[in-house]
């Protein structure tokens, strides 16, 4: 697999203006409590996964404000893993695919004239679907921000809907439709990618079957700041069979 081209990685979503917190805990899978300027305040979590190693009491993220009349205070963009910063926005990698490919930046993707997003297939539906003249693509995009010492790992807790969409994706290949899976690592600090099979087998094994029935798997890591999130490079992949 080549580089990732330059143009891929020019091409970033913009983070409002942030506020250094400290969090404190997580109330459920949505809402934690942050510490800002001394005063403890409930905030927005965007993303059900556990990010234990992430969002602890006592680690620095970074906060915006939420509009007036919602529930939480503060909506939680970056954390602190040691120096590296993470996103823990699980969506904004949708965002950020969705603009580079409708740039016709990633080499394997260029040659669709046409993008959508969240279309269904089967019982599912998926986060991009790519048409041109060389056919039809699905195209789902999963967010990891757990990484083991150079080891990015998804899912960070069982992911039946993610499982799902694997073999959905097999099913759109035997019909002749293109697919691809997108991990999408949240930070720029891994060096490989393989599916979690400690924390959720059932999910690697349908990965397993997705590689093996046509489904293209990609993996890369992401450049962040506190203004800003890119894609920075392709990973290396450690699927297994």
């Amino acid at each position: 697999m080549s580089g990732l081209p330059n143009k891929a990685r020019e091409i970033t979503i913009s983070l409002p203006e942030l506020s250094e917190a400290t969090f404190i805990e997580r109330k459920n899978r949505f809402v934690g409590l942050v510490q800002v300027a001394g005063e403890i305040y409930p905030a927005h979590v965007p993303s059900s996964g556990r990010m234990k190693e992430l969002l602890f009491p006592g680690n620095t993220v970074y906060v915006s404000p939420m509009p007036e009349g919602m529930r939480t205070k503060y909506r939680i963009h970056l954390a602190h893993y040691g120096k590296t910063l993470v996103s823990v926005d699980s969506l904004l990698p949708n965002r950020l695919l969705y603009k580079v490919l409708a740039e016709h930046a990633l080499e394997e993707f260029s040659d669709y004239q046409e993008i959508k997003k969240e279309v269904g297939f089967g019982d599912s539906r998926f986060d991009l679907y790519l048409k041109g003249d060389c056919g039809r693509c699905l195209i789902e995009i999963k967010s990891v921000t757990l990484v083991d010492d150079g080891l990015a790992k998804f899912p960070d807790a069982p992911s039946t809907r993610g499982t799902k969409h694997l073999l959905e994706l097999c099913k759109a290949v035997e019909e002749g439709l293109r697919a691809a899976v997108i991990f999408v690592v949240q930070r720029n600090d891994a060096k490989i990618f393989s599916p979690n099979h400690v924390t959720d087998p059932n999910f690697t094994k349908a990965l397993h079957q997705a590689a093996a029935c046509g489904v293209e798997i990609f993996a890369i890591t992401c450049q962040i700041t506190k203004n800003t999130v890119g894609l920075q490079e392709y990973l290396p992949m450690q699927i297994g069979s």
